[in-house]
């Protein structure tokens, strides 16, 4: 055996590579990833600040963000180690912010309990239960200067002129090149003597002259149609939102009955004294 090696017995050696391996440190919300003259900032301060930056920031590189949030961090901290303590102002606003905070809390709590996708569903099917859609035309037209220059398209039209050609060649209106078809619209969307011609036209009926603002127009009725309830993706925001304040004013409600809530007066500290900001300067 060479001079200066050693070989542990077997025994040890398997007793050695039985030993379990050091577990792997997960970093959490108090690992300390700076220490400022003593005081720590952990990840959960940069994680905490990231999440509160407004959406614009939101789209710089993590590694990037990281860097310039611990950077703040350290700077705000060695600023604050000059001051013992809060202003007077400050020290408001800060009870005002964490008041603020917990409520927020209760309402996320509230919202997450209360708002189920079971809760939005019965919502809907309640709100469109007995739905009845509005009517929806589509039309062409034909839009000229005069009446007479009118007349005379609907008398080739009644003689078996194709009214999209007929629209192609002769209507000033944007819709012309396109054989005059206006698409589908509903009540309140067109003025209003040319809404009266479609609502009172059957379908592939071609109207009488009718004069609007814009000039004179030869309507025909391509197709109506009641609308349909949207689905529920389409309304979900809105009867999320409804509900969601529904349920807050609720628990808003039930809260301010059980509560014990007094309102002094004092002279002088009313609204006149909403703008005394000299009074948290003292």
């Amino acid at each position: 055996m060479p001079k200066g090696l050693t070989f542990l017995p077997s025994l040890a050696l398997a007793a050695v590579m039985a030993l379990p391996l050091a577990a792997e440190t997960k970093p959490d919300a108090a690992t300390v990833v700076a220490r400022v003259n003593g005081d720590e900032i952990t990840l959960g301060h940069i994680i905490a600040t990231a999440a509160a930056l407004p959406e614009q920031y939101q789209q710089i590189e993590d590694d990037v963000l990281y860097d310039l949030i611990l950077d703040q961090l350290i700077q705000q901290q060695l600023l604050s180690q000059q001051q013992d303590a809060l202003s007077k102002l400050n020290t408001l606003a800060l009870e005002n912010e964490t008041r603020s905070m917990r409520a927020v809390q209760a309402v996320d709590a509230l919202i997450d309990e209360n708002l189920t996708d079971d809760v939005i569903q019965d919502a809907y099917d309640a709100q469109y239960a007995d739905f009845e859609g509005s009517d929806e035309f589509n039309a062409s037209h034909i839009l000229v200067e005069t009446e007479d220059k009118a007349k005379e398209i609907k008398a080739q039209l009644d003689d078996g002129a194709d009214f999209a050609e007929m629209a192609k060649e002769h209507s000033t209106g944007p819709s012309g090149p396109n054989g005059g078809e206006l698409g589908w619209f509903g009540p309140g969307q067109m003025v209003p003597e040319f809404e009266a011609a479609v609502i009172a036209m059957d379908k592939g009926q071609i109207s009488e002259p009718v004069k609007t603002q814009f000039g004179w127009h030869l309507v025909t009725l391509n197709d109506k149609r009641k609308t349909e309830a949207p689905e529920l993706e389409q309304v979900r925001a809105e009867l999320t939102q409804t509900l969601q304040q529904g349920v807050i004013q609720a628990r808003i409600d039930e809260l301010t009955r059980e509560a014990d809530i007094d309102r002094p007066a004092p002279e002088g500290a009313g609204p006149e004294a909403l703008r005394q900001i000299e009074l948290l300067q003292e």
